[in-house]
This record gives structure tokens, C-alpha cells and sequence, in this order.
């Protein structure tokens, strides 16, 4: 069982469908759901289940709404990011996590591998997405 870092194939083609909305205002819901080593997430994923999700105090099956950056574009990259999630107070261990389309019957977007166990014991679990550009956002298009 592994984890690994991809963006969904099941996604890429769902943006030409016109499945996933990340405006803002207006746009879908998306959530990042944490899971344990023992879960099979990559890019052949395509939504969200709670099979080998972590559980602990301070989170919640299905995780958390993420905050989204409205789309945008840098040359010829077209991007989109979230602010940063912390799980507050969480006692919880994670191998990496899922962020899903809960408005689109919870469809996958993108795997994050953690490369390795992260805990936390009642304390801050964050995920710190990189910069909202070009080179570094969550989603780019190039």
C-alpha cells in the first residue's frame, strides 16, 4: 500500500467537462481528507473514501473545507491554490491526504504524499500549501 503524489487523471479530464469550479464566488467545495500509511492513493484515485482515513481527536472523518484562491494566470501558466488548513488541537497521524470535490459527488483532484508518518498529540496538524504562482501553486496549467 502506498501513497503517492499525483494529480488525479480522473480530474484532468473532469476540467474539460467542466466538473470542478474554483472560483471563489460561486465555485464547488473542496476538502482535504487525511489518511494513514495503509491507504492506496495516486493518481488512479478518483474520489474520495473513508478507507484507511486517519482518525483522531481534533479531526473529523471526510477532513476539512479548504479555502480556494481564485484561478489565475502568470504568462502562460494558468493556476489555482488554497490557503494553508490546520487541524486545531488534533492528536492524529497522517501518511498524506486527498483534496476532493464535495460538490461533485467528493471526485478527486490531487494525492499529497507526506513522505513518511506526520503526528501530531494535541497540537497544531497543518498543511501548508506552496506560493499561489507559476511555478509553485497546488494546480498549474503550463
Amino acid at each position: 500500500m502506498a501513497i503517492t503524489q499525483a494529480m488525479c487523471t480522473s480530474f484532468k479530464k473532469e476540467l474539460l467537462e467542466g466538473t470542478h469550479n474554483f472560483k471563489n464566488s460561486g465555485g464547488s467545495t473542496f476538502k482535504l481528507a487525511l489518511f494513514t500509511s495503509s491507504a492506496t492513493l495516486g493518481a488512479a484515485t478518483t474520489a474520495y473514501a473513508t478507507t484507511n482515513e486517519a482518525t483522531g481527536s481534533g479531526y473529523s472523518a471526510g477532513g476539512a473545507n479548504l479555502t480556494r484562491v481564485d484561478p489565475s494566470s502568470s504568462g502562460t501558466t494558468a493556476l489555482t491554490d488554497f490557503a494553508d488548513l490546520t487541524f486545531s488541537t488534533a492528536s492524529v497521524t497522517a501518511n498524506g491526504a486527498l483534496i476532493y470535490n464535495s460538490s461533485a459527488s467528493d471526485k478527486a483532484v490531487i494525492v499529497l504524499a507526506f513522505g513518511g508518518d506526520k503526528t501530531s498529540t494535541a497540537g497544531d496538524f497543518t498543511i501548508q500549501f506552496p506560493a499561489a504562482d507559476a511555478s509553485n501553486a497546488i494546480i498549474r496549467i503550463a
